[in-house]
């Protein structure tokens, strides 16, 4: 009635307060006086002064005290509630919740589901049938059910990487319906108009008059389009409303989840679209996989980037000699203006006497000679090299290649060319036709107004016709390609000018030059052909989907393959994640380059809207039934001292004592302050931060906890020994609480029997991960653990952790890995046990030129190892250097060989793969002596 959050489990109980006066008069009620009877002896005592009195009305403040007792009982039998669960329609009609999990909702799921926890709460307290429906069920029969049924669906729904049509939930909705016509719907929406909000709303509408939308502003952000630009490499941040925060920040994380950068980004007032710009270097924006907006969890917040979002660099070569003030007379200008907005372009100086041999040592992806005819011999090696292993060779025509016997070309070409007007001409100048449907710029728009005058003419052989990309209105090929070895190449039949044509003037050029620089990162695909149907229908399978939070894991089973051209944004069947094998991945984003994000609309639609909001029920009966005990003690003393049953100072201190134990269960004094985010630093974490020191994970057991300490205590006094470390002694952490940056390296021994850590706990492991910390798994299990049989309890303990961390694929450590040699020459790690293996982040594939896989792709180190071992038992010692723990199979050898793994491992933890960078001495000391 007040608006204040409060309600009652029984109100009709209140109905009792309405006694209170009467039971007022009631203590107000005075005992008839006594009768007087005379009595001689009684004369005796007449002078004595009595001790004892007995007012003859009660106290006021008496009376006051007993109407609060009793209004105290009457309000704690109402059932008090102070911020209540949603009351609904009431009766014992049934109650359908429908709730949106798509990613717009995940940024606060939580909450979401609180609120439907709360509906289902509520329902079971009124007997009522539940049934409960998300976005994502589809046409799926809904079934009305128990309380405990929908509370255990509920906690078993996550969110999706993608929005789900909502239509679809408006035929089975109808059959229920139909079947409980009185159904109380309550729609749990995420705000967001994706997925037919408005189209469901209405049919919703039509079906039920009464619908409750729980949905508040949604608050979720977005990125979507980026652009990997000349200078920059920018992302498109949207919002749905003008409402919450204008500001935040955008991470740029590589493959391996290691952060590249950062950049700040803000809406401008009113503004639903901003951009996020990161100025870095070609070769760092390159590297960048995974663009993501911090602290909003969502699919819709992280934008991977494959290959195609890589600015490829290209390199152009001509024998043009232009004024450098006449540039329009160039080729090299329409190929800078056409290749600036998606390649990084680099040209040899002026006067560079091999600019072929130059370019090629940048390790181009894209090689363009603009009328280049003849080449030096020593050329044709390098452009043939270049070509057999993966590069792509883009020519255009000229006198020069019209002239010249050169067979770096696709097909074979006529001396000469046809010209307008000449003895091979044609009469007017020739347009360009549609493009095949085997061609790779299938879909370009084909302007009218481009034109051909003059183009060298390829000999009419069987073959052309497969190798044509695109041709003239008369059939005459105007680019053709053919592959050869892993690469291509690619002719342009006119010049890169405007001499021949104007094709370069066209916005038809940029778009087909990009087309033929993204093929050069498709080269190396076993598709076959030279581009065209075959790189249509290959499709590439799931390898990483994205979960409704934006976290990196296996494909779920519904996931089907893309084609390998593939530009749309996720669906149910394919989620947005990465696609492909490792070194050629596709990437799937929930928004594509041109969406946005808008706020549904339900205006005019006549459902009763509520605040999406957490509230905290309290049931308010214990603290009355506590003050009415209370009270009651109280009133107790004040009848004793009014009656004279103790005395009267005693009465006052028990009084005082009752009234001030009465205060103090009302004081916050006893609730427990919540954990500070910015509490300092503890003394371990000082010293930590002060000193390397190894850790080890508190597993609870506190036998294999003595083994873990004694294992890193060891092993670091053998690391002040033999290395130049001197690290401090080992400390025991709990994730949830402890901060972990403070330690390069984390044992974490594996007991099957212990609960599994928080949710809150897994993302502190992740990220320590992610930040580039390494942890050791050690499952201790190598005796029990059979390939071919069923998984080790601690096997599937650690594959339950391990479900939210973002894993990198694993191996076996292979035998010229850096870890085998950072500080020893080891062929393995061992403990307590020598057979179990151990696993390690994949190195890169091997090297086609000479078939050795290098160390590492860069100079991070893995963030996980995996053992079986039990490597802490291997380790630990006691004061002479004797094993402590029995080895298998023994012997002082497996002891020292389990210490030199441990150093090993701390000195790949801490200097990266250094070492690897030996493997190209032999390559600089040849560059050197020439």
């Amino acid at each position: 009635m007040l608006g204040l959050p409060l309600a009652f489990a029984f109100p009709l109980v209140l109905a009792a307060l309405a006694g209170l006066p009467v039971l007022y008069y009631l203590l107000r009620v005075t005992p008839p006086h006594p009768q007087r009877v005379p009595f001689p002896p009684l004369r005796l005592i007449l002078d004595l002064r009595p001790q004892d009195e007995t007012a003859a009305r009660t106290p006021w403040w008496l009376l006051a005290l007993r109407l609060a007792i009793a209004a105290a009982i009457i309000l704690a039998m109402a059932g008090p509630v102070l911020n209540p669960l949603p009351a609904g329609a009431g009766g014992k009609a049934p109650l359908l919740i429908v709730l949106d999990d798509g990613w717009a909702a995940a940024p606060n799921w939580e909450v979401r589901q609180a609120a439907a926890e709360e509906r289902i709460e509520a329902a079971a307290r009124r007997s009522q049938l539940v049934g409960l429906v998300a976005a994502s069920d589809g046409g799926r029969e809904i079934s009305l059910t128990d309380a405990t049924h929908a509370l255990e669906r509920l906690r078993a729904i996550k969110p999706l990487p993608y929005i789900s049509d909502r239509v679809a939930l408006v035929a089975p909705i109808a059959k229920l319906l139909g079947a409980a016509p009185k159904t109380d719907i309550v729609w749990i929406a995420d705000g967001l108009s994706r997925g037919h909000a408005r189209e469901f709303a209405e049919k919703l509408a039509a079906l039920a008059p009464h619908i409750a939308l729980v949905t508040g502003a949604p608050s979720v952000r977005g990125l979507a389009g980026p652009e990997n630009r000349s200078d920059r490499l920018q992302v498109r941040v949207l919002r749905a409303t003008a409402d919450g925060p204008v500001q935040g920040i955008v991470r740029a994380l590589d493959l391996k989840s290691l952060a590249i950068g950062e950049t700040r980004f803000e809406f401008s007032k009113g503004a639903l679209e901003t951009k996020a710009s990161f100025d870095l270097p070609v070769d760092l924006r390159n590297d960048i996989a995974r663009l993501e907006i911090l602290d909003q969890h969502s699919t819709g917040a992280v934008s991977l980037l494959d290959a195609r979002w890589k600015r490829r660099t290209v390199g152009i070569v001509s024998d043009e000699t232009a004024d450098v003030s006449l540039p329009l007379l160039a080729p090299n200008y329409y190929l800078h203006k056409a290749l600036a907005p998606f390649a990084d372009v680099r040209e040899a100086r002026p006067g560079t006497p091999d600019p072929i041999a130059v370019l090629l040592d940048q390790h181009p992806a894209v090689l363009i000679l603009a009328d280049v005819g003849t080449v030096s011999d020593a050329d044709h090696a390098l452009l043939t090299q270049f070509v057999e292993e993966g590069g792509l060779l883009l020519r255009f025509a000229g006198a020069r290649l019209a002239a010249a016997s050169d067979d770096l070309v696709p097909v074979r070409l006529r001396r000469g060319g046809r010209v307008l007007g000449s003895a091979l001409s044609w009469e007017t100048p020739k347009r360009l036709a549609p493009f095949d449907a085997q061609s790779p710029f299938v879909g370009l728009k084909v302007p009218g107004e481009v034109t051909v005058r003059r183009q060298v003419l390829a000999e009419p052989d069987a073959d052309v016709p497969g190798k044509t990309w695109a041709h003239l209105v008369d059939g005459t090929p105007l680019v053709t390609a053919a592959p050869d070895g892993k690469g291509m190449i690619v002719l342009f039949h006119v010049t890169a000018d405007t001499t021949w044509s104007n094709l370069p003037l066209s916005g038809l050029f940029v778009d087909m030059l990009h087309k033929i620089v993204d093929l050069s990162t498709a080269l190396a695909k076993p598709t076959g052909g030279s581009g065209g149907e075959a790189q249509k229908s290959a499709v590439v399978p799931p390898t990483s989907i994205l979960d409704g939070f934006g976290v990196l894991g296996a494909p779920p089973p519904t996931a089907k393959p893309v084609p390998v051209n593939f530009v749309g944004a996720g669906t149910a069947e394919h989620p947005p994640g990465f696609y492909g094998p490792p070194d050629q991945l596709l990437s799937v984003n929930a928004l594509g380059p041109n969406d946005d994000l808008r706020a549904a609309d339900f205006s005019g639609l006549g459902f009763a809207q509520e605040a999406l909001r957490r509230p905290v029920p309290t049931d308010l009966r214990p603290a009355l039934l506590a003050v009415a005990f209370l009270l009651f003690i109280v009133d107790a003393l004040a009848s004793l001292w009014l009656s004279g049953g103790f005395p009267r100072r005693f009465g006052r201190a028990a009084a005082a004592l009752a009234l001030i134990g009465l205060a103090a269960s009302f004081t916050p004094g006893h609730v427990k302050a919540a954990p500070r985010s910015d509490a300092p630093l503890s003394q371990s974490d000082l010293q930590s931060a002060l000193n390397t020191r190894l850790a080890y994970i508190i597993s609870g057991d506190p036998d294999v906890d003595a083994e873990s300490k004694g294992g890193l205590t060891t092993l670091s006094q053998v690391l002040a020994q033999r290395t130049s470390l001197i690290p401090g002694a080992p400390v025991g952490v709990d994730p949830a609480r402890d901060e972990l940056a403070f330690y390069p390296m984390i044992y974490w021994p594996i007991v099957a029997g212990q609960p599994q850590p928080s949710p809150a706990a897994i993302a502190r492991i992740a990220a320590y991960m992610r930040q580039g910390g390494t942890i050791v798994f050690d499952t201790r299990d190598a005796l029990t653990a059979h390939p071919e049989g069923p998984p080790t309890p601690e096997a599937l303990w650690l594959r339950q952790l391990l479900h939210g961390v973002d894993v990198p694929p694993l191996e076996p450590i292979p035998p010229d890995h850096v870890v085998t040699k950072t500080f020893y020459l080891i062929d393995g790690f061992v403990g307590r046990y020598e057979n179990g293996q151990t696993w390690i982040e994949s190195l890169p594939p091997p090297n086609p030129a000479d078939g050795a896989r290098p160390a590492r792709a860069s100079d991070s180190v893995s963030p996980i190892l995996i053992t079986s071992n039990d490597l802490a038992a291997g380790w630990a010692a006691d004061e002479n250097g004797d094993s402590l723990y029995a080895l298998m199979p023994g012997g002082a050898r497996q002891h020292e060989l389990a210490l030199r793994g441990g150093v090993n491992l701390v000195m790949y933890t801490l200097t990266g793969n250094y070492k690897s960078d030996q493997v190209h001495v032999r390559d600089l000391l040849e560059r050197l002596a020439h």
